[in-house]
């Protein structure tokens, strides 16, 4: 599922894109940010013929603009006449993200909190249906896993996605519901949006959310939410680390300090980012 809502390129069980791009009214620059979509979220670099399977757009127009974006650097074309990411789209996103204010508040908090449990701390945004990566500080015996700054999750198999969900008024998760794909990447990942919303209720009593290995086999976490006061703004902070390690018992434990931690941050936000006089 794409971060932005507007593809309907899918990754198999596999990670590989299928199906095509819903075509949007918004000009040029919504039909060139469809590309980059394409080509960033590919797992490896597509051919011209691969694209155009998938963007639903002209070949002579197509043509055009992957030449355009070649030009600017945001994508590059190698001597097998593939696309991949250009170099310029690392200098965006690393001056993006040394310039987040809401990651540097939260960065020290998170710092504290990889002290006290010694594994691997996540901080997102909910951004539509997924949860984008914004900082991670790794743990002690750092394990493979599919978290990356930048990367994008589904919310319904996150611990971040469903802390997110859980503060969200009922007609916004009902908003974001037929929109959800429930890929089943585990045999306990949510399967419809009843199971789902059951989960969401008990999160919202609670405070904290678990990932019992619903999006990777093996790795657990717990998460608490993080929201402005408008909910305009809506995230949450976890501790993950493998199965074998963290117990559900060691989780709840740890529920406190991560729930702590989400209300460290969140007063900070609003002392800092409040209204300006």
């Amino acid at each position: 599922m794409s971060s932005n809502g507007d593809s309907m390129a899918q990754a198999d069980d596999k990670g590989t894109l299928r199906d095509t791009v819903t075509p949007r009214d918004t000009g040029t620059l919504g039909k060139l940010m469809v590309l980059l979509d394409l080509v960033t979220h590919a797992d490896a670099p597509l051919r011209f013929t691969d694209i155009l399977a998938l963007a639903n757009q002209p070949r002579g127009t197509l043509h055009r603009q992957l030449g355009h974006l070649v030009e600017e650097g945001l994508l590059e074309l190698d001597a097998e006449g593939r696309y991949a990411p250009g170099l310029r789209l690392l200098d965006f996103a690393s001056r993006s993200w040394a310039r987040n204010e809401f990651r540097l508040i939260a960065a020290p908090h998170l710092a504290a909190l990889h002290r006290e449990t010694g594994e691997t701390v996540h901080l997102g945004v909910l951004r539509g249906s997924s949860i984008i990566y914004l900082d991670k500080v790794e743990g002690h015996q750092p394990v493979r896993m599919y978290s990356q700054i930048g990367n994008a999750s589904p919310c319904y198999c996150t611990g971040v996605g469903k802390a997110a969900l859980s503060v969200l008024q009922l007609d916004k998760i009902e908003e974001l519901l037929p929109g959800l794909h429930f890929n089943c990447f585990t045999s306990a990942t949510h399967v419809s949006a009843e199971s789902l919303l059951a989960e969401i209720g008990e999160i919202a009593a609670t405070g904290h959310a678990f990932d019992r290995e619903e999006h990777e086999a093996g790795i657990r976490c717990v998460a608490a939410p993080i929201w402005s006061d408008d909910r305009s703004f809506i995230g949450g902070v976890s501790v993950t680390g493998p199965a074998y390690r963290l117990s559900m018992e060691l989780l709840q434990e740890w529920a406190v300090p991560v729930q702590m931690t989400a209300r460290k941050i969140m007063d900070e936000m609003r002392i800092r980012l409040g209204p300006r006089r």
